[in-house]
């Protein structure tokens, strides 16, 4: 099999004869736009193909394809630049996506349905990228989800993706409908024996007020037991996690024999972010064992009145 964009049809056949699913799937969402999704759906897919895992990735954003286009770009530079590196499975929905964007809800969701469970009977990993807002495709990758990925950018205005707090004393008062989108699909999957964890990462940390900084991670750790997330760790506003999408390649690609551009940024903490964060999201056993994440308990979704 190829790395090039697999076409569902041609191997629906194929898809019928294979064994039970046994791939873990990855989720990147939230219904907010430029928090960094597909930027960090690709980095973590193209870190676990050099990590020995066979990776597909679907991209569900029928318009914009921007994880798509990446993985186009990297086929493309890879020969052209005489450098070796690999390329994950990509599923697509359609040739066409931008037409099938305009099919019906069903449509849609049902050919999604059929590409997530051939890449999970191919890989070991399959990382799905979402469009921002609410959509019935959206919702039926969450109900397939082993792990939903949340980025946010490290501001009260992306906050809103997550919960509604008291002004005054920052408690929750309500969990955002986008929290309910996941918590319901952790509670259908908890039905059929299937677990959902979910990890919020703050994303394109760059120098902002250190006390207003503060002050949303103090509220993100004391809502994450209440809304039902777990917080990653934060990942910086780095050129070098965006400077090279052009060439379809992410910081796991650098090498002495991958120099596309000169780094803007430090490479090193860079590289020592992504590790954290594979970490984080338990794909990658940790360095140190006894400072893992603890396994993830229920959720709880009790508001507190404003004035407690």
């Amino acid at each position: 099999m190829t790395n090039d964009p697999i076409s569902m049809l041609a191997h629906r056949r194929q898809a019928a004869s294979r064994g039970p699913a046994a791939g873990r799937v990855v989720v990147f969402a939230n219904e907010k736009g430029g928090a960094g999704k597909s930027t960090l759906a690709a980095l973590v897919a193209t870190a676990m193909l050099y990590r020995g895992a066979r990776v597909a990735v679907i991209d569900l954003d029928l318009r914009q394809q921007t994880m798509s286009r990446f993985y186009a770009n990297r086929r493309r530079w890879l020969p052209a630049a005489g450098v070796t590196a690999p390329v994950p499975l990509e599923y697509k929905l359609a040739e066409d996506t931008v037409t099938l964007a305009e099919a019906s809800p069903d449509e849609i969701v049902a050919r999604f349905g059929e590409a997530v469970r051939m890449a999970m009977a191919d890989t070991d990993l399959v990382v799905v990228d979402t469009p921002g807002g609410d959509s019935p495709v959206g919702r039926a990758a969450h109900l397939q989800a082993d792990l939903v990925v949340s980025p946010m950018n490290d501001s009260f205005v992306d906050f809103d993706m997550l919960a509604t707090v008291d002004p005054l004393t920052l408690r929750l008062l309500r969990p955002s409908l986008y929290s309910r989108v996941v918590l319901d699909a952790r509670k259908i999957r908890n039905e059929h024996g299937r677990r959902l964890d979910w990890v919020v990462v703050r994303n394109r940390m760059g120098a902002s007020d250190a006390r207003n900084r503060r002050r949303l991670l103090e509220v993100l750790q004391q809502l994450g037991p209440q809304v039902g997330f777990r917080l990653g760790p934060s990942l910086g506003e780095r050129v070098a996690y965006r400077e090279m999408f052009p060439f379809g390649l992410t910081i796991a690609d650098l090498s002495p024999g991958v120099r596309p551009v000169p780094m803007a940024s430090p490479r090193l903490v860079a590289r020592e972010e992504l590790r954290e964060l594979l970490e984080a999201l338990r794909l990658i056993a940790p360095a140190n064992p006894a400072l893992a994440a603890p396994v993830e308990r229920g959720a709880t979704l009790q508001a507190q009145p404003a004035s407690a």
